[in-house]
């Protein structure tokens, strides 16, 4: 025993002489030449020194090896022990711990803990008291809860929170959209909705989901929208369209952030919450749908409300539009699923009091426009069509009638759907976009859309031909049906609406006010 500690020793004072240290430490006073004495005063000479260094990278070589791990086998949270992971995921917040959620199948298993959820789920929706005490029941129901936790399926608590967070967002959007304006029958407040969308509180933006045959998916996010009076519309253009002849449908949807944070801006990259608006049949792309064109582009009208800009060279998509009324919007924005529209809340029939005198007390507004400009706008009050107007399924609504000249309106301006892209603009002459809100005798909307529409010459025998170029518009949806005609007046270069008349399907009366016309 003696022997190995003096061996030790030994080598541990040949390490130090090779570092050319006192053996008293950093003060003590080195020998001559700068090396250090021994307790005699001599000097250890070269194979000494050798030693020592040899001695002193074989402990530095071993104290590398044990503070950093083998090449072959690098750290990574995958290796980490489902514990240590737990207590890990433990610390996230729940937009965090969803993202951790979608890194591999591990991750997501780990991810659905139910006490971590528990425990955001309880943080968040715990019951708020002004005083210190805190009631036997509550404290009951909360041990309860934390007991049962293992009982329930992995992400039971994960779904709780996530259906009370959507519940918050369905209350808030439906504090500002209760008010209703008793003119145009629509929420008071649905811009301020719209802009309160891209707040900081809501984060709400629509996209385009492009589908293409072999299963793939493009999402486009919009890059442009202007608000109007009763619709809004948004655009899509890019550079980087995938290809027309891969693509078979598109689908139109609301998005938000699944989280409401009022003192963050939502991100982008969090998760979101898909809400499918309409879907669109991009084979429909046809001539019968084609409505516009200039030197660059055509343009198609796809139902309800969709403009898909074609370039006429190529034949692959320029921009997309969508014309979104007010009504219901930002329910059909928000409240949906990825899969599911927004299903209407069931109508209660109005009980009709005279059925024998048909339609009376009715309101229509209508616009016509081109993003930020608008051509017409006007609104007609008292509107009535007598029981025996019922035609071929249709009831007829007389807006306003050619032989009455104080009933004609201009159009101010010259008509044509502006369009942009990110190299080109131009603008399709004689189309533009049509919303119309019919109220009915109770204030309540009717029927309402919003939709590209084209004025087309009409032929010979089919107008007023006598005042000058006559011009009809046309749409049609399963509502019913609006007709208008115009007279290009050559003198003033300006067209005037010398007759507008909808026609309202019997089925849809019939169902709303319960009666059997």
């Amino acid at each position: 025993m003696a022997t190995g500690r003096g061996r030790l020793l030994q080598l541990h004072w040949r390490g130090l002489q090779a570092l050319r240290l006192p053996p008293g430490g950093v003060g003590a006073a080195p020998g001559p030449d700068g090396e250090a004495a021994g307790p005699a005063g001599f000097r250890k000479g070269p194979g000494a020194r050798s030693a020592g260094r040899a001695v002193l990278k074989q402990c530095a070589w071993r104290g590398r090896r044990c503070d950093q791990p083998p090449k072959d086998q690098p750290v990574s949270l995958e290796r980490m022990p489902s514990e240590i992971l737990l207590k890990i995921f433990s610390y996230l917040d729940a937009v965090t711990l969803l993202c951790a959620g979608c890194v591999n199948r591990r991750f997501y298993h780990l991810a659905n803990d139910n006490f971590i959820w528990f425990r955001i789920h309880t943080t968040a929706f715990s019951p708020k008291r002004c005083n210190w005490k805190v009631n036997s029941a509550e404290e009951t129901v909360v041990s309860m809860n934390s007991l049962s936790v293992e009982d329930k399926e992995a992400g039971y608590w994960k779904k709780e929170y996530i259906t009370k967070q959507r519940a918050s967002v369905t209350a808030a959007l439906a504090q500002v959209l209760q008010p209703v304006n008793p003119y145009t029958g629509l929420p008071v407040k649905t811009k301020e909705a719209l802009s309160f969308s891209f707040s900081r509180i809501s984060g709400l933006c629509w996209v385009i989901i492009l589908k293409a045959k072999n299963g793939q998916e493009y999402v486009m996010e919009h890059t442009d929208l202007s608000v109007h009076d009763s619709s809004v519309t948004i655009v899509w253009y890019s550079k980087n369209w995938p290809q027309l002849a891969r693509l078979s449908a598109l689908d139109l949807c609301g998005v938000t952030p699944v989280f409401m944070n009022r003192s963050k801006t939502p991100s982008r990259n969090g998760p979101r919450w898909h809400s499918l608006i309409a879907q669109y049949n991009l084979s429909n792309l046809t001539e019968s749908t084609m409505i516009g064109w200039d030197s660059l582009i055509r343009i198609f009208c796809l139902h309800p409300g969709l403009l898909v800009g074609l370039w006429k060279r190529e034949e692959e998509l320029a921009f997309v539009m969508a014309n979104l009324h007010f009504h219901h919007l930002v329910e059909k924005s928000t409240l949906g699923s990825a899969t599911v529209p927004y299903e209407l809340p069931p109508h209660t029939p109005l009980l009709d009091d005279h059925p024998e005198y048909g339609l009376h007390g009715y309101q229509l507004h209508v616009d016509m426009h081109s993003g930020r400009i608008f051509y017409l706008c006007g609104t007609f009050r008292n509107l009535f069509a007598k029981k025996g107007s019922i035609e071929n399924g249709y009831v007829k609504l007389v807006v306003i009638r050619f032989k009455n000249n104080t009933e004609h309106l201009p159009l101010v301006g010259k008509v044509g759907l502006s369009w942009r892209t990110d190299v080109f603009d131009g603008c399709i002459k004689s189309c533009s976009i049509m919303d119309v809100t019919l109220l009915d005798e109770y204030g309540k909307p009717f029927w309402c859309f919003s939709s590209p529409v084209c004025m087309r010459p009409s032929g010979p025998s089919d107008g007023p031909n006598f005042l000058g170029q006559t011009y009809y518009v046309d749409y049609v949806d399963s509502g019913g049906k609006v007709h208008v005609e115009l007279v290009w007046i050559k003198e003033t270069e300006e067209y005037f609406i010398v007759s507008l008349v909808l026609y309202l399907r019997t089925a849809k009366i019939n169902q709303w006010f319960g009666t059997a016309y």
